[in-house]
C-alpha cells in the first residue's frame, strides 16, 4: 500500500494502529522475529530487522528461521545463542527450525524430539513480541506456538487467514517488499523507515578458503552467473549465460557459475557453453556470501543470490520474466533490470508462472539476448575494470 492512495479516514486507522503497537513496544527486552525462508525473502527482511535493532539496542534479538537458510544470520561453528560477534552481527539468538522435513516425516520420532526441542528453547526464551515478516498461516501458528503474548503481523498478509492468528497489524506502505517490511518494522519502533546497508556473517576461514580458491585460478576480477531459479519460468538458458561469459571475458572477467540443490546440470551447461570463460562452483551459503562480497558484477534472475549481490552492493543484471521488478527487483545497488514486455508481472500472472514453472518458460524472459546483457555489463563496470 502507498500512502497516496490512502484516504484520510483510511490513514487515521493506520495512525491508530500503529500508535498500539508502539505503546505495546515501550521498554521492550525480547524481541522475536519470524521470517522462515526463503533465501530472498530473508534478506528482504535485513534491513528491517536492522532498523529494529538500532531502535532496541539493549533488547535481546532472536529470529526463527529454517535451517537451510540460518547461515545468512550465524556462520558455520559460531554460537547461536549468545553476545553478537562478526560471525553472528545482528541477532543475538537464532532459532533454526526444519519444518519441511517435519512435514515430510510428521509422524517420526526424530520428528518430534526435535519440535519439542525448538518449543522448549523458543518457551525458555521468553520473548515479549513477535513480528511475523512472511504472513503465511504457518508462520502465525509458529509465532502463537512460542507463547509470545502479542504477535504483529501486515494488515494485509501474503495469506489472508494469517491475520486471524494476529493480536496487532499493521499497513505496508512502500512498493518494493523491502520498504514494506521497513514500514512494519518502523511501526513498531516508532522510528522514521530508514534503511541501513546489511550486515552479513563473517568467517574467516571461510574468506580465507574462497580468496585461495580465487588466486589458483587467477580470477582477480570476475562475475557471479546464477542460471538457476526456483521456477522454470524464471530461468533464463544456459546457451546464453555461456555466450555472455565469453562477452565478460573480453571485458577482463572471468565468470564463477553459481549452483545450488538440484542446479548443477544448468551450471555444467553454462560452463560448456562458455567455451571456458565460466567455471562451475558449488557453494554452501557461506562461500557465496564470501564470494559474493568480491564480486565485481551479478547477472541472474529474481533469485536469492541476486538479492544478496544488491544486499552487498554489487552492480546487478537482473533478468526478469513474470514477477515484478518494482516489488521484487534488486534494491540499494547500481543495476539495469532487463524486461521484455511480453513478460506480465500481475500478482495472478506470477501465481500462473509458478503453477506451470515444471511446464513452459516464460516467453518474455527468453526474449532477452545476450548482446542486451553485455551492453548492460559495459554500461555498469564502465572504466572500472584494470
Amino acid at each position: 500500500m502507498q500512502l497516496a492512495t490512502v484516504s484520510e479516514s483510511e490513514l487515521a486507522v493506520m495512525r491508530q494502529h500503529e500508535l498500539e503497537v508502539q505503546e505495546l513496544a515501550q521498554g521492550l527486552q525480547r524481541l522475536l522475529i519470524v521470517r522462515l525462508s526463503s533465501m530472498g525473502d530473508v534478506i528482504h527482511a535485513l534491513p528491517a530487522v536492522m532498523l529494529l535493532r538500532r531502535a532496541f539496542p539493549s533488547a535481546t534479538l532472536g529470529w526463527m528461521i529454517e535451517e537451510r537458510w540460518s547461515e545468512l544470520l550465524c556462520a558455520p561453528g559460531t554460537p547461536r545463542l549468545g553476545p553478537r560477534c562478526a560471525g553472528r552481527p545482528l541477532v543475538d539468538a537464532v532459532h533454526a527450525v526444519n519444518t519441511q522435513a517435519w512435514r515430510s516425516a510428521a509422524f517420526s520420532d526424530e520428528t518430534w524430539r526435535e519440535a519439542l526441542a525448538s518449543w522448549r528453547e523458543l518457551r525458555a526464551a521468553d520473548y515479549e513480541l513477535a513480528i511475523d515478516f512472511q504472513g503465511a498461516v504457518r508462520t502465525a501458528l509458529m509465532g502463537r506456538w512460542t507463547g509470545t503474548p502479542a504477535l504483529i503481523g501486515f494488515e494485509s498478509p501474503r495469506e489472508h487467514a494469517a491475520s486471524l492468528f494476529y493480536t496487532h497489524t499493521v499497513a505496508a506502505v512502500g512498493v518494493h517488499v523491502i520498504e514494506q517490511n521497513a514500514s512494519l518494522a518502523a511501526a513498531v519502533a516508532g522510528a522514521p523507515a530508514e534503511l541501513s546497508p546489511v550486515e552479513f556473517p563473517l568467517d574467516i576461514s571461510i574468506q580465507e578458503s574462497c580468496d585461495r580458491h580465487l588466486r589458483q585460478h587467477q580470477m582477480q576480477q570476475f562475475a557471479i552467473l546464477n542460471p538457476g531459479a526456483g521456477w522454470l519460468a524464471k530461468q533464463w538458458p544456459a546457451e546464453g549465460y555461456g555466450e555472455v561469459a565469453q562477452g565478460l571475458r573480453e571485458l577482463g572477467l572471468r565468470s564463477l557459475v553459481n549452483f545450488g540443490p538440484g542446479e548443477e546440470g544448468v551450471a555444467r551447461a553454462v560452463e560448456q557453453a562458455s567455451a571456458g570463460a565460466a567455471e562451475a562452483v558449488p557453494c554452501s551459503l557461506s562461500e557465496l556470501i564470501a564470494f559474493t562480497r568480491r564480486a565485481q558484477l551479478f547477472v541472474g534472475g529474481d533469485t536469492g543470490p541476486m538479492h544478496l549481490a544488491a544486499a552487498l552492493g554489487v552492480p546487478v543484471i537482473a533478468l526478469f520474466g513474470p514477477t515484478s521488478p518494482t516489488r521484487n527487483g534488486p534494491f540499494g545497488t547500481r543495476n539495469v533490470v532487463l524486461r521484455s514486455p511480453l513478460s506480465s508481472a500481475t500478482e495472478s500472472s506470477a501465481r500462473a508462472a509458478a503453477r506451470s514453472s515444471r511446464k513452459r518458460q516464460d516467453a518474455g524472459l527468453l526474449a532477452i539476448t545476450p548482446q542486451q546483457v553485455l551492453g548492460a555489463a559495459r554500461q555498469l563496470l564502465g572504466s572500472s575494470l584494470a
